[in-house]
């Protein structure tokens, strides 16, 4: 009785709204109605319209083209309003929950209004915290993280991901640029902050499919070891260099970055802190001490964000296991116990959106085919995160950091930012 009264005193001055956008006064009592209103307060009342599997509405009904979501059924209304940033996705994927509109829209206007909807009261934030405990990254735990992620398929990747096969943030000369020339030019970005000289040894923490590490020995003469705990990956890269003949510069490794050895003159790592977890910052600074050599220098480029919070509770289930995006000051626990030096920090989120507008566009392309290789869930799925993704980089609740380093006492470093912008065109070494 006493939610039903509460209900019935919410819904007086928050009336439900029907199709036709009147107030349906029979529907204010109800707990269904109750509840779709705690759950448009909840995400912060966003300028989108919420329906019901009865057709009741709230939200935005003098804007005919607000994006609409639509709840398919009780259990799936009671799962939204409990944790919305869980079980929106485990929904939509299997069809319970559908998007009238733009996706992509739907997701900016939540993403901002979720920045300043209320906290969540004690029970629901206990709730919330044991669905979303994260999986651990110890060396075991990563290699089934990793797993689940990037050993889905090469060819699954090959559909969307550039012709080099690069699956981080790209660097636009201009935002007209095409995806492949933004990869190529992220990666001279990388190797000309890194300072490369013909003959200099590199070691990469996390290679992915070893676009980067072959990029630096065939256009900047160095020799390079890259570590990936992705077998799929490892095997495509290793095929690769040998089909350039550079299987003699270029080591791919099948193993854990906390198992590298040897001195180096630089240290890279793009897109593998987000695997690494804030527990292992400082094993991981305690790798990189060990392998640069007096005068070495390094780059770590990580999506993070402007302060600590976990990662998007879905996102860390379905698609990134273990995965953790870290503040600016938490990525400092791994050089500040060594006394490296940061030389460079660069913001590119906007990059990153532009990025994942060129992957959603591509896959959309090739979505039939997608679902003949896995299931329309699986489609939903990886739409839901790449349109999400874009949504965090332009709402600024994600930031792509590229962090530059080197050792205390090295005064080898350069005056000016120049070296970085003197050409777009990058002229390999003779």
């Amino acid at each position: 009785m006493a939610l039903e009264t509460k209900s019935r005193s919410l819904l007086s001055s928050n009336g439900v709204l029907t199709q036709d956008g009147r107030t349906d006064r029979s529907r204010n009592s109800t707990l269904v109605g109750w509840l779709l209103n705690r759950l448009y307060e909840s995400i912060g009342q966003p300028p989108i319209r919420i329906r019901l599997w009865d057709g009741t509405e709230i939200g935005a009904p003098e804007d005919a083209a607000a994006p609409t979501v639509t709840i398919r059924n009780r259990k799936a209304l009671l799962q939204t309003m409990l944790y919305p940033e869980l079980f929106f996705g485990e929904l939509y994927s299997e069809g319970s929950i559908e998007v009238d509109g733009e996706l992509l829209e739907l997701l900016e206007l939540a993403y901002r209004a979720l920045h300043d909807a209320p906290a969540p009261g004690v029970l629901r934030k206990q709730a919330m915290r044991w669905l979303s405990r994260p999986r651990k990254n110890s060396l075991a735990g990563s290699r089934r993280n990793i797993h689940q992620h990037y050993d889905i398929g090469n060819d699954f990747y090959r559909l969307w991901l550039d012709e080099e096969m690069v699956y981080t943030c790209a660097y636009f000369p201009s935002p007209e640029a095409a995806l492949e020339e933004a990869q190529r030019a992220k990666m001279d970005h990388v190797c000309r902050k890194l300072r490369l000289q013909p003959g200099e040894t590199v070691v990469e923490a996390g290679c992915g499919w070893g676009s980067l590490a072959l990029h630096m020995a065939r256009h900047y003469g160095v020799s390079v070891k890259a570590y990936n705990i992705s077998r799929e990956q490892i095997r495509f890269a290793r095929e690769r260099a040998k089909a350039l003949g550079l299987d003699d510069r270029v080591q791919f490794i099948e193993d854990d970055y906390r198992t590298i050895a040897g001195k180096f003159d630089a240290f890279v790592s793009i897109g593998m802190l987000e695997h690494v977890g804030a527990d292992h910052y400082r094993d991981l600074g305690a790798v990189i001490h060990r392998c640069l050599r007096e005068n070495g220098r390094g780059l770590i480029h990580s999506i993070g964000r402007n302060r600590p919070a976990p990662m998007n509770a879905w996102i860390e289930r379905h698609i990134f296991p273990g995965a953790y995006p870290p503040a600016l000051r938490e990525m400092m626990h791994i050089l500040e116990p060594w006394e490296f030096s940061v030389l460079d920090v660069e913001n590119l989120r906007l990059h990153y959106a532009k990025t994942l507008e060129h992957w959603l566009d591509r896959y959309e392309h090739h979505a039939p085919q997608i679902r003949e290789m896995f299931d329309a869930r699986f489609v939903r799925a990886w739409r839901l995160y790449l349109a999400g993704s874009i949504a965090a980089f332009t709402t600024g609740a994600l930031q792509l950091f590229q962090i530059v380093f080197a050792r205390p006492r090295d005064n080898g470093i350069p005056w000016t930012r120049a070296h970085l912008y003197r050409d777009q065109a990058f002229q390999a070494p003779s």
